[in-house]
C-alpha cells in the first residue's frame, strides 16, 4: 500500500505543527521517520493511522482518498511506544482483541492469532500475562495484536524506546525480518539514527514540521541536502568549519571556493605535511573505545574530531596536519543550503 500527502497542514489553535507536506510512501518498503523531538514525526504518523485529522490537504493509501476516513476503516496496524497491552488479557487474548471485535469466528482468530505469534516468535508465551513477559516479548505481543488484523500498513511510534541496548538491536533486526516476510508497507518512528539507518529502505528526515530530506539511508549519510541533515546524521558529528575558522589553511585551493559552511567527516580526514594541508591543529585528547579512535583536537577555542588515522607515536599536545579529498568534502551556502549537491533524488 502507498501512503501519499498532498499538501497536508496541520495546526492546534494558531500554532502551524506541519505546514503543506507532501510525500509519497513506497509500497511494501520499510521506512523511517527520523527527526529530534518536536520535528513532526509522531504526529506524521497519527496522520497516517486517523488518529489525527488534517487541517487541509488530502491523504492517500495508493488512489483512494482517506482523509476523513474513521482510522477504524482505513486497514492499519498500530503499534504505540508503551505497547498498550491488556494486562487482564493472556498474551493469546491480547493478539485475538481485534479480531474479536472485528466478529471474526473464535476458531479462526485463534488460528490467526497462533500464526501471527510464531512470525513473532512468542508462540511459547500464548497461555502468559503481560506482566510474566520481558520487555522484547512485550514489543512482540503488540506487534502479533498489529497484524492479526492483516493491515495494509503497520505504523510503530519509537517502538523500542523502552527496551535496554541490546535488545534494542535484537528487536529491530526482528522488525525487519517480519516486514520482509509479510511484505507490509511499515512505518517507523526514531529519534535514533542509527536504528533508522540499520532497517529502514528509505528514510524521511523532519525538523520543525518540515521534511528536510527523503530517500535511502546511504545517500542521507554521504550526499546530504543540508547543513541540518549533514550535522544530524552521522558519529561522530560530522565537522563544520566556516572561512573564519583559525584551523583552516587560507593558502588552500578549497578555501578560494564559493562556500560559507564547509564540512568533512571525521573519517574522511587523512594526516598530511605541514606546506599542502587543509586543516591543523593540537590533539587534546585521544579517545580509544574497543577497536575505535577518536582524536580529538582543538586549534584556538575551535574543536574538531579525526577517526580512523594512525596514532601510534602521537601524543597530547602535538600538533597535526590534515587533508581531505574533494569526494569527501561538502559545501553549504549561508543559510545552509548544499552547493554542488549530487543528491539522486533532486
Amino acid at each position: 500500500m502507498q501512503v501519499r500527502f498532498e499538501d497536508v497542514t496541520l495546526k492546534f489553535g494558531d500554532r502551524t505543527v506541519l505546514d503543506r507536506i507532501n510525500f509519497t510512501l513506497p509500497s511494501s518498503e520499510l521506512i523511517s521517520f527520523l527527526g529530534p523531538s518536536g520535528s513532526g514525526k509522531s504526529t506524521t504518523l497519527y496522520l497516517i493511522s486517523g488518529l489525527l485529522d488534517a487541517t487541509e490537504g488530502k491523504i492517500y493509501f495508493d488512489d483512494k482518498e482517506v482523509t476523513n476516513l474513521d482510522p477504524v476503516k482505513r486497514g492499519v496496524g498500530l503499534v504505540f511506544q508503551n505497547y498498550a497491552l491488556y494486562p487482564h488479557l493472556t498474551v493469546l487474548e491480547n493478539i485475538m482483541f481485534p479480531l474479536k471485535m472485528a466478529k471474526v469466528s473464535k476458531k479462526e482468530r485463534r488460528r490467526i492469532a497462533t500464526e501471527m505469534a510464531e512470525l513473532t516468535k512468542i508462540g511459547d508465551q500464548l497461555d502468559k500475562y503481560p506482566r510474566q513477559l520481558s520487555g522484547g516479548q512485550q514489543q512482540r505481543v503488540a506487534i502479533s495484536r498489529a497484524l492479526a488484523k492483516s493491515p495494509s500498513i503497520l505504523l510503530m511510534d519509537e517502538p523500542l524506546s523502552n527496551l535496554d541496548a541490546r535488545l534494542r538491536i535484537e528487536m529491530r533486526e526482528e522488525i525487519r525480518r517480519i516486514q520482509k516476510e509479510t511484505g507490509v508497507t511499515t512505518v517507523f518512528v526514531t529519534h535514533d539514527q542509527e536504528e533508522a539507518l540499520s532497517i529502514a529502505d528509505h528514510v524521511m528526515v523532519l525538523d520543525d514540521g518540515e521534511i528536510q530530506q527523503m530517500t535511502d539511508p546511504v545517500t542521507l549519510y554521504e550526499d546530504p541536502k543540508n547543513l541540518f541533515i549533514a550535522k544530524f546524521i552521522g558519529s561522530p558529528i560530522i565537522n563544520i568549519f566556516t572561512k573564519e575558522s583559525r584551523s583552516i589553511n587560507k593558502e588552500h585551493s578549497f578555501y578560494n571556493k564559493d562556500w560559507f559552511h564547509f564540512g568533512v567527516r571525521p573519517e574522511h580526514l587523512v594526516i598530511a605535511n605541514e606546506k599542502s594541508h587543509l586543516l591543523s591543529a593540537t590533539v587534546e585528547r585521544i579517545e580509544r573505545v574497543g577497536k575505535d579512535i577518536k582524536i580529538h583536537l582543538i586549534n584556538d577555542s575551535e574543536k574538531f574530531i579525526v577517526s580512523d588515522v594512525d596514532t601510534e607515536g602521537l601524543n597530547v599536545g602535538d600538533t597535526i596536519y590534515f587533508n581531505a579529498d574533494e569526494a569527501n568534502t561538502l559545501y553549504f551556502d549561508i543559510e545552509g543550503n548544499r552547493l554542488e549537491s549530487r543528491d539522486k533524488d533532486e
